[in-house]
This record gives structure tokens, sequence and C-alpha cells, in this order.
């Protein structure tokens, strides 16, 4: 068959607009193409494929890294707009505070209040909680629970997000540093780092908002997210056994193996005290938990619950001298607020790597919960959330924070859903929670010193086991194994190997998948489905009918140096397939490639299409395009000014068109 196309003048070709080019000089047997967008070839009107409009090269690149860069165009209500205008709108841009404080009310402010106030009641005793699961002082927590909180509500965008320290970057904060000092040991030391730690997390997101890089943080897929805060959480869950049980040599470790040893050997240490009291307000938070499940509109009681349980369990202990009966207390807290500790950031050479790469891991994944839990809330109040901007809000309160000796903090899922059940209308509710913590830093810290840790340990595990989310999981089990897989990876790793290994793994494999879908991209065979112009793969559509004498592939993914030689093994093996299946009344004439689904291809692509083409015309075969998409279609325009290769014939609009065409040209040269 290859050869005839030219004698006949069959053909798709291309219009530029002005005037219809061939793509080579084997259709003009055919005579001089027409102006016209469509052809009569062999009684029936088959449309020319239209290569993209003409564009400069800078042009494409600025184009290409509008895209990359700025998929939201953040600047597109500048346009048109006078100077003065313009400079309002950025400085709007950059500090949301301004955009609703000139309308705030009242009525407003009553909601924020109410609001602040409920999450304050849950701030206070998770932040002292959170600050021991990082190894830090107690008073860390709640210097951390004031000064970020003010810093989000003038650069941030969401409304719902309430702002502190979080149970996950704290483990793994905590963790990462144990390994290199010892916080009883260097307290001092742990701090720098804890503060520098802190400082490079918050650069890291900084950077990735003003660079626009935030589609890095997507790599952590929801599954991988899933599998890996499950595990935390049990991590976390273990680690307060030590409160829990008054074990007083623990384990440094964070594995399940070591954890659960640890607790095995010291049974010596329990205290039936320390337990009793445990289990008691952990039955307590958990039931309060449960009823604000169960009933939304009793938020305040799951909300209300930490800090009613550290202010009885202080009562009881101060009351019973329970500290005298092996129930070990928090001990005396300095009243006054945030010291300064720029002077603490630590970039001696010999920890710079360690606090890099804990500031790396703790602000991805700290920046991944808190615009998560952000463009939750903002979906149901239906207003937009600026993943760049609060990228750079987030990241410029951590450096701040370090700066004011706290630590990572971001946006927390428990926080923020008592934030947006009790009302609140703007970022002010976040001021008035970091104004409870001043006047708890200023004037009530003695009121701690007989908080038990115990009481603690049950706060952080009331608080963690709702990041263990088993609809989901169940879900992605439903849905796709191999993100099932991910998700299982991601589990294991943490609570047996290390959470930053854990974190690793699923994020190697998720990579993994992504590459392999590049590299072994999706074919498929079409048939057609019976009484219609549609052509369908024929493993999904069982009614869908093979063309006789033509193999009908389509490829849905781009193709690159990456999938070249898979495509080109692929395709032939197609073929011998095609071969040994067809009988000699319906021997194979034609493949036709449906490009539709390709958006892009590289030189090596071009390169993959001109080989297939030399291959298939070998075998007395004739290689025939469908639909290639606009850069698609550029490229092969470029390939044929070289080699010659892709006639106006070979190109065609739909997969019907070319059928028909190129059924009635087998039966007119049927001897």
């Amino acid at each position: 068959m290859v050869g005839m196309r030219g004698a006949y003048g069959g053909g798709g070709g291309y219009s530029n607009g002005n005037e219809s080019q061939p793509l080579g000089g084997a259709a003009g047997a055919a005579g001089p193409m027409t102006t016209e967008t469509s052809t009569e070839i062999v009684g029936m009107e088959v449309h020319k494929v239209a290569p993209p409009p003409p564009r400069s090269t800078l042009s494409k690149m600025k184009a290409r890294v509008k895209e990359t860069f700025f998929p939201d165009d953040p600047f597109r209500g500048f346009k048109g707009q006078p100077l003065g205008t313009q400079w309002l709108m950025a400085v709007k841009y950059l500090f949301p505070i301004l955009d609703w404080v000139p309308g705030y009310s009242f009525s407003l402010f009553k909601s924020d209040l109410i609001a602040g106030l409920t999450i304050a009641s849950l701030a206070i005793p998770q932040g002292i909680s959170y600050a021991k699961l990082a190894s830090l002082p107690p008073i860390i927590g709640l210097y951390s629970s004031f000064v970020p909180p003010m810093v989000y509500a003038v650069l941030g965008s969401s409304r719902d997000l309430a702002v502190g320290p979080v149970s996950i970057a704290s483990l793994v904060m905590g963790s990462m540093l144990r390994d290199a000092v010892s916080p009883s040991g260097e307290p001092l030391l742990f701090l720098q780092l804890a503060f520098t730690s802190t400082f490079f997390a918050g650069l890291v997101q900084a950077s990735l908002g003003i660079l626009r890089l935030g589609f890095i943080i997507d790599f952590l897929s929801k599954a991988t997210l899933v599998g890996f805060m499950a595990g935390a959480a049990i991590i976390v869950s273990l680690q307060q056994l030590k409160a829990l049980l008054g074990i007083v040599h623990f384990t440094t470790q964070m594995g399940i193996v070591p954890v659960m040893a640890s607790v095995f050997h010291h049974t010596k240490e329990w205290s039936w005290q320390t337990i009793l009291m445990g289990v008691c307000f952990l039955v307590f938070l958990l039931a309060a938990r449960h009823v604000s499940l169960r009933w939304p509109k009793l938020f305040w009681v799951s909300a209300c619950a930490p800090l009613a349980s550290v202010i009885i369990s202080t009562l009881l202990v101060f009351l019973f001298k329970a500290q005298n009966h092996g129930i070990s207390i928090i001990g005396q807290l300095k009243c006054g607020l945030n010291r300064p500790s720029w002077d603490k950031l630590l970039f001696d050479s010999t920890y710079l790597g360690l606090t890099m790469k804990t500031g790396l891991i703790t602000g991805i994944l700290s920046l991944t919960e808190g615009i998560a839990v952000g463009r939750t809330f903002a979906s149901l109040k239906d207003y937009q959330v600026d993943g760049n901007k609060e990228m750079m809000a987030i990241g410029l309160m951590n450096v701040v924070g370090s700066c004011t000796s706290c630590y990572v903090t971001t946006g927390a899922f428990s926080r923020s859903a008592v934030n947006h059940n009790a009302g609140c209308k703007t970022a002010m509710s976040n001021v008035v929670m970091a104004l409870t913590v001043m006047v708890t830093l200023l004037f009530l810290m003695p009121l701690f010193v007989y908080t038990p840790n115990v009481v603690l340990g049950a706060i952080i595990i009331a608080a963690v086991i709702g990041l263990i989310d088993l609809p989901a999981v169940y879900q992605i089990w439903k849905m796709d194994k191999m993100d099932f897989l991910v998700c299982v990876c991601a589990f294991a790793g943490v609570i047996f190997i290390s959470v930053q290994e854990g974190l690793a793994i699923a994020v190697g494999l998720s990579v993994f998948r992504v590459l392999m879908q590049i590299t072994r991209p999706k074919m498929m065979i079409q048939g057609k489905i019976k009484g219609t112009d549609i052509y369908r793969d024929l493993y999904q559509y069982k009614e869908a009918q093979r063309v006789p004498g033509i193999l009908i592939l389509a490829i849905e993914a781009p193709i690159n140096f990456a999938n070249s030689n898979y495509l080109n093994e692929r395709i032939k093996r197609w073929i011998e397939e095609e071969n040994s299946m067809q009988n000699k009344q319906t021997e194979l004439h034609f493949v036709i490639l449906d490009l539709s689904a390709v958006p892009a291809i590289d030189t090596s692509g071009i390169a993959f299409l001109t080989d297939i083409k030399k291959t298939i015309e070998k075998r007395g075969l004739e290689l025939v395009l469908v639909n290639p998409t606009g850069e698609v279609m550029e490229k092969i325009q470029r390939a044929n000014e070289a080699q010659n290769q892709f006639r106006s014939d070979c190109l065609y609009l739909t997969t019907e068109e070319a059928v028909a065409s190129l059924s009635a040209l087998a039966k007119m040269t049927k001897p």
C-alpha cells in the first residue's frame, strides 16, 4: 500500500489560515491544494489538521513560565488600573488584613471573640503538651501560640486557620534533634537547634511561596499523607506511654518495637496512681470528642475538655499532694512574654546540616498540613485561599517565630475545626487567641505548677487519634491498590523504622509511580462502536469492533525521551499480533495512530514517529496520524521541513475520516 496515496490524491493535510500547504511533496500528484478548510477525497469530505498560529520562542517561554509559576494569574486584577490603584492592590495582596479591616464591624468582632476564646481554651493545653512532645520546655509551646498567630492575622488569607504548634511537626523536630543532642544533657544547645531549625523551616516555606514553587508539596499525595499521619499518630500516642504509666527511664527511639520493649522492660517503674489518673482523663477527653462528632453543635465540649482536664487535674494534685505519690508535674514556669532569640540562632558548621534537614522536613510537613486545612475550610465557606500567599505567610510567621522563642507552627486541623464551628468570621479570632495566651503568660503561669504530665499525655493522645482516618484508608483501597500500597508503606515505615524514613519511603514510592506512568504510558487498541462514528478502547467497550485491515492505536500521554523506546516496541508487538490474527481476506494494510490525547512531544518523540513510520513502511503497511494537538503538529511540521517524512495525506482530523478514506482507498486498489 505504500506509495499509492499520492496517485489517488487522498488525505487530510493542514491549513495555516490563508493557504493550505502540503507537508511534503508526495501529495503533489493530486494537484494543488485549495484554500478551503476541507477537501473532497474519494466522495467524502475530509477536514484538514490545522497547525497552531505561529509564535515566537520568547512568547512560548513566557506562556510556559506563566502557566508553571502563575497558573492562578494573581495579577489579572491589576490590568487597566491606574498606577495608584495598582500600588494599593499590591499592598493589599501582601497584607490581606487590609482587605477586611476597613469593613470590620462589631457584629463580626463578637463572632471572632467567641471563636478566639474557644480556640484559646484548646491552644493553651495543646501548646504545653506539644512542646513536651518536641522535648522543649512547656513555655515554648505557649510562646508559639502567641507571636505566630499575630503574624498570620496580618499576612494570611484564610479566615478559619487557627495557628499554633502541631503534633506531627513537634514529633519530627524532637526526634531528629534528639539523634544529635540530648535535651536533658544539653538543654540550651537543643533549644538553639530548635530555633535554628524553625528559621530554616520558615525560610523554605517563604521561598516556595515567593518563587511560586508550591507544586513541590504536591509530591505528598493523599495516600502518602493518610498513611504517614496514621503512623505518626500511633508513634505519638506510644510516646505518651511514658507519661501515662509514670515511667522514668524511657527509650529515645521512635519505632514501635523499641518503644514497646522499653515499656515492658521497666514494669517496676509503672505507677498505679499515674495510670488511674491518665486513664480517667483520657476516657473523659475521648468521650468529649465523641459527643462533638455526634452532635456538631456541641463542638465546644471537645474544645473546652483539654483545658477543663488541666484545671481539674491541677486542683486534684494540689489538694491531695499527688506529686508526693508518684505523679510527676510540670513544675515552675516563668511569667513573661516571648524573649528575643535571634542571638540563639546557631549556624555553626557542626550542626548546620542537621538544622537545615530538620527545617526542610518540618517545614514541608507543616506547610502541607496548613494549606490543606486552609483550603478545606475555605471550600466550606466558598472563598478562595491563595496557596502561594499562604506559603509566604506561614514561612514569614516561622522566621519571625524563630527570633521570638517559638518553634515550628502552622494551622492545625483540630484547632481550625473548632475555630470554624465556633463561627469565626475573620483572622481576628487568631488575634483574640493570641491575646488570651498573652494574659496567661503574664499572669496565670504559676497556676500550671501542679499540672500533671500524665494529663498532657492524655491530651496529646486525644488530639492525634483523629489523624487515623480509617474511612479514607478504605476509600483508597477501593479506588486504587497502588495508592493503598503507598499508604501502607508510609504507615509501616513510620511505625517500624522512623518518622523521616517512613515519609521518605512513601514519597519515593509516589515518585516511582509517577515515573512508571511517564515511562510506560497508557496505549490502547480502538474499535468502532456499531451504529456510530465513535472509536473507543476494545478492552473497555465490548461493543466496539475492529476495523478490517486497519489497526487503530491511541496514546494517552506526552511522547518524550523517557517513553519513546517503549512506545516503539509496543507498537511493533501489536502489529505482529494483529498480523497473526488477520486472515488473507482482511490483511492488515494501515496503522492509525490517534494523537488526540498527546499534549506534548520532544525531539525523541519526533524521532520515534519517524522511526516507526519507516518500520511500518518496510512491512508494506502505511502509518496515518490522527488529530495531532498544537505543539505536536508544530513539531511534526518542523520535522517535515528537515526530513520530508509526513505528507499531507498522512494526517486526519478524526479517526472516522481516516477510516472512511483508507477503507475507500483500499477498495479502489483491490485487483
